[in-house]
């Protein structure tokens, strides 16, 4: 598959920039009732920042800057230091005294691995297409998010449905190639949101909710995965759109759909329950492992592979990005717990 120019390298990612104030509880209460907070740490979250740091935690060597929006606060300065400590180039990663900078309380409750977020929208609010400049980068893959939690970009925005169009064509205008994260919003939101994008984006890498949610369907979150309403989805997506490539993630593995109707899947790693701390950045270690595995021409299965591999790696941890490690040491992790049956 040809993506992008080959003499273009790195990554650059864009949008929600969020300080995670992680707390792991036993078990999520009922209304009134009172839980110990077991553990807690405030760590950097949301797509552009977990994307970013998972990117050069499994290959350091590989470029990376990032756009956000944080305000002059505690942190803020937290989340600075934190993507420089990463190594990110953090050029366009400002900061304003219009707002606080984006919160999320994160509680991971033990018991079932399941996350609940609460968040307070700070500078995401305050973010518009005018932060985001391409004509100085020399990335060759935009990773976009989240539609749902930015204000001025949900809106309208010059000619343009929405500010996440006009982020993105900003993006193909430059010849990166482009591809768009989502959150845990309503299916309407997203359906309303994402489907104006389609033309601009070259690649899309969602959830099973996510992706029926696009098409117009809605999953419920509580039932098992129907792989083959997934299925029919990301067919249906894919047509709608002018992507590459459709890719869906869920428990039990991955598949994706080419262009070119090819079709690939593999399941899950099996990781012990024991093991698992919380499911809190799997979705954007998943997306990282195969963005990069994609960057690094490896192919489209092993690209699933190394998804599931970063993913796996990063639930041992309440954070984010935490416990995400090197692309070969990930692999050794997915290797040594095995996979899950075929689905």
């Amino acid at each position: 598959m040809n993506l992008g120019s080959k003499s273009r390298r790195g990554f650059i990612t864009g949008g929600t920039w969020c300080a995670d104030h992680n707390k792991l509880v036993r078990d999520w209460p009922k209304e009134e009732e009172v839980v110990e907070i077991i553990e807690e740490n405030v760590r950097g979250g949301g797509s552009a920042c977990n994307l970013a740091i998972d990117l050069k935690r499994l290959d350091p060597k590989i470029p990376v800057s990032t756009i956000g929006l944080l305000g002059e606060d505690e942190d803020g300065r937290l989340l600075i230091q934190e993507a420089l400590a990463a190594g990110l180039d953090t050029t366009f990663l400002k900061r304003t005294e219009l707002s606080k900078t984006q919160r999320t309380d994160a509680y991971t409750a033990s018991s079932s691995g399941r996350r609940t977020h609460l968040y307070f929208a700070g500078t995401a609010a305050h973010l518009t297409p005018d932060h985001f400049d391409f004509t100085k980068s020399n990335a060759r893959f935009f990773h976009l998010g989240l539609p749902g939690v930015h204000e001025k970009l949900d809106k309208s925005w010059d000619q343009d449905p929405n500010g996440w169009v006009t982020v993105l064509k900003k993006a193909k205008t430059e010849g990166i190639i482009t591809n768009l994260e989502l959150c845990s919003i309503s299916a309407k939101k997203i359906y309303e949101l994402v489907n104006p994008c389609l033309q601009f984006l070259d690649l899309l890498i969602v959830n099973d909710f996510e992706i029926c949610a696009i098409s117009g369907m809605e999953l419920n979150p509580e039932q098992p995965t129907d792989f083959d309403a997934c299925k029919a989805a990301a067919r249906d997506v894919l047509r709608s759109g002018t992507m590459h490539l459709v890719a869906v993630h869920f428990p039990e593995g991955a598949f994706a759909y080419t262009r070119d109707g090819n079709f690939y899947s593999h399941p899950s790693v099996a990781i012990p329950e024991t093991a698992i701390i919380g499911t809190n950045g799997a979705g954007d270690a998943f997306a990282a492992g195969f963005l990069y595995a994609l960057h690094e021409n490896m192919g489209i299965e092993t690209a699933i592979i190394t998804g599931h591999a970063a993913a796996a790696a990063s639930v041992r941890g309440i954070g984010t990005s935490d416990k995400v490690e090197s692309f070969q040491r990930s692999r050794e992790i997915a290797n040594k717990w095995g996979w899950r049956d075929a689905f």
